[in-house]
């Protein structure tokens, strides 16, 4: 398995340098474990898609995605249809949920789009959805939001605001066909607890482009945990600033990529004030000929956020020959006075000694080879701690190790 870390902890640095490139048995695997490239985009964030020139392949928060497959969300002739997704939200009590208006004032206060397709969505959608958890309030039964595509397309955007010291827990599940860019914010109070379970089980033929932002409160916690199994493009970009020292966030996700489908996760840790924490552990399987999966960590550590605490970790399973990863973590850092920050990336076939002390014990080969990707995923399903999601995600696991036999 390759394998590349570094763990810088004190000075003003930057951790990165260019991709290698490597080929094995399993096909084309790219292992970039370093980046001389800056976390900050080549763009400045704004609302105004017109800030944005229309990307051609080679910028470099572009040069791993097909632009030819986003459907026209890259270039803006992709044209909101009246079919395009249907958005059901079920809530408890305790929970307030609204469809507003362009113009009200709760939109984009978690962060602003870096990049054309975002601020496509940001300018084009007509309604957004509203979701508000009181102050204080625990909620015992999760928020479900569903999301189905319809065939058509649409942009979108969504706002989950939690009160001072509230707790609750949002599932968002895509399901169906559509072309779809759409930006989620997430706004934390202080002392407030969210886990967010963001499930991409889309059809075939979608195309889903999403910048999640997530703003996280003095002493609140947030946890993400992203499951990209379906469509054919998918193009994620989660990322967290902070609004107030002793924050923390965890970044969890897990992905399946088979033939001819392009999953993709780029991720930024804004470390902007002190006494902040991060976790990121993403882990995928890939299989088939075609099958790319790209993950980009950028975590940011700015000259004010003393007291950092950091790490963040990639790991990619390739099951088949023709499969490619491209992974790059990147950590950029203002300050010697931090606590802690590293990064570490891994990308390999299986492991021959598990199969083998799997398969001296009597386990056939398919149910050793069932069995470790399962342990693979395992710790990241867990995490999720709603047993109807873990069932039905363990359940999809199956499914797709099924079609690689």
């Amino acid at each position: 398995m390759a394998e590349a870390q570094n763990s810088p902890t004190l000075g003003s640095a930057r951790a990165g340098g260019p991709p290698s490139v490597g080929s094995t048995t399993a096909g084309s695997i790219a292992v970039a474990a370093e980046s001389t490239v800056a976390t900050r985009m080549s763009a400045p964030p704004s609302y105004d898609v017109a800030d944005f020139p229309v990307p051609h392949g080679r910028e470099e928060e572009w040069r791993f995605t097909p632009l030819e497959r986003l459907r026209g969300l890259h270039d803006g002739t992709a044209v909101a249809t009246g079919d395009g997704v249907k958005v059901v939200i079920e809530a408890p009590s305790g929970v307030t949920v609204e469809t507003v208006g362009r113009d009200d004032a709760r939109l984009g206060k978690a962060g602003i789009p870096v990049d054309r397709v975002a601020a496509q969505a940001y300018s084009s959608f007509q309604q957004a959805s509203v979701v508000t958890v009181a102050k204080e309030a625990v909620l015992t039964e999760p928020v479900r939001i569903a999301v189905h595509g319809q065939g058509g397309v649409a942009y979108g955007h969504q706002v989950i605001e939690l009160g001072a010291f509230a707790e609750a827990v949002v599932v968002i599940d895509h399901t169906g066909d559509a072309v779809l860019a759409a930006n989620i914010d997430y706004v934390l109070g202080d002392g407030a607890k969210l886990t967010v379970v963001s499930v991409q089980d889309w059809d075939e033929k979608a195309v889903h482009v999403g910048q999640h932002n997530a703003l996280v409160g003095r002493d609140a916690s947030f946890k993400s945990i992203v499951v990209t199994f379906g469509g054919d493009v998918v193009r994620l970009h989660p990322r967290i600033a902070y609004a107030a020292p002793g924050g923390e966030a965890e970044l969890f996700g897990l992905y399946f990529t088979d033939k001819g489908q392009h999953q993709e996760h780029r991720l930024l840790v804004d470390h902007n004030a002190p006494h902040c924490k991060s976790n990121v552990a993403y882990k995928g399987a890939l299989q088939g000929d075609g099958a790319h999966a790209v993950w980009i960590g950028d975590v940011l550590i700015q000259a004010a956020a003393e007291g950092t605490d950091t790490y963040e970790m990639n790991r990619n399973l390739v099951l088949t020959d023709g499969a490619r990863v491209d992974s790059v973590p990147n950590l950029e850092i203002e300050t010697g006075e931090i606590v802690g920050a590293g990064h570490a990336s891994a990308t390999g076939r299986f492991d021959d000694e598990q199969l083998f002390y799997l398969q001296s014990r009597g386990i056939p080969a398919e149910e050793a080879r069932r069995l470790v990707v399962r342990g693979f995923f395992a710790e990241l399903v867990q995490q999720i701690g709603l047993p109807d999601v873990e069932a039905r995600l363990l359940d999809k696991i199956e499914t797709e190790l099924k079609a690689s036999v």
